[in-house]
């Protein structure tokens, strides 16, 4: 179980401040949805979170279970239970899919367990693991002998960085924008991928533009507005049905 907290958190790029005093703050089998116009730094957070080094943080925090983040990297941010599902997956032709999640898994494993091994569970162990968890998220066993993201389609895409939360079972995974230029039937089954694999413990973030996604979670328990590089407003989920039918403006004008 983690708790992730964000204090007054303000980021530039390039001289540009960009996040402006960001709060939020998430609990433990917690699904949040950060809503929010193009160009409001939503995805700037995302990167932040796991210490893209463009993003520079000139004040405030982040806390996983209380202790701050910010010296750590984001190769350590990772060994400590975060997780980036990235809005463009990019193709790595070469690196083979199936090998790509195994050598992530035994570097995680690695860490947790405090141990010199270099390998944790063998080939077999770890196919049949896969197999189990490409069930989950509605992938084919084929996918395991392709190179990581190359010829997958869009919503291919999507639910494969959905299946390495699956195997990698983060703390807390941040997902952005994991329903972009996905038509509503891959939309459906991205979401779906999301609630088979959460566990109960386990925290995501899902970034977005549109209520879409949302509406086939299994849960949804807080949604936050954000624009001008902040949360704010937060709310249920009725809130991402209000900004489905009325926009983002009646909260701009309710906070200028």
């Amino acid at each position: 179980m983690a708790v992730l907290e964000i204090k007054d958190l303000h980021v530039t790029r390039e001289g540009k401040e960009i996040l402006k005093g960001v709060n939020l703050k998430t609990g433990p089998g917690e699904v949040h949805a950060i809503m929010g116009p193009n160009g409001s730094g939503k995805s700037t957070l995302a990167y932040t979170l796991l210490a893209h080094p463009k993003y520079e943080v000139t004040q405030g925090d982040i806390l996983l279970d209380g202790e701050s983040i910010l010296e750590l990297t984001a190769d350590e941010r990772a060994k400590k239970g975060l997780f980036l599902g990235f809005q463009y997956p990019t193709e790595v032709s070469g690196v083979g899919f199936s090998h790509f999640l195994r050598t992530a898994y035994n570097s995680l494993s690695k860490a947790l367990e405090g141990d010199d091994r270099e390998v944790f569970i063998t080939v077999r162990e770890f196919q049949k693991y896969l197999k189990e968890n490409l069930e989950k998220v509605g992938l084919k066993e084929e996918f395991l002998s392709r190179y990581l993201n190359e010829g997958f389609s869009g919503g291919e895409k999507k639910r494969a960085e959905v299946l390495q939360m699956a195997v990698l079972k983060p703390k807390i995974s941040i997902l952005d924008e994991p329903d972009s230029g996905l038509d509503i039937d891959a939309v459906q089954a991205v979401a779906k991928a999301i609630s088979q694999v959460s566990g109960k413990d386990a925290t995501v973030i899902v970034i977005t533009h549109y209520a879409r996604i949302l509406k086939f979670l299994d849960k949804l328990d807080f949604v936050h507005v954000f624009a001008r590089g902040k949360v704010l407003k937060t709310g249920d989920a009725s809130l991402a049905d209000k900004l489905e039918s009325e926009g983002y403006d009646w909260v701009l004008e309710q906070t200028a």
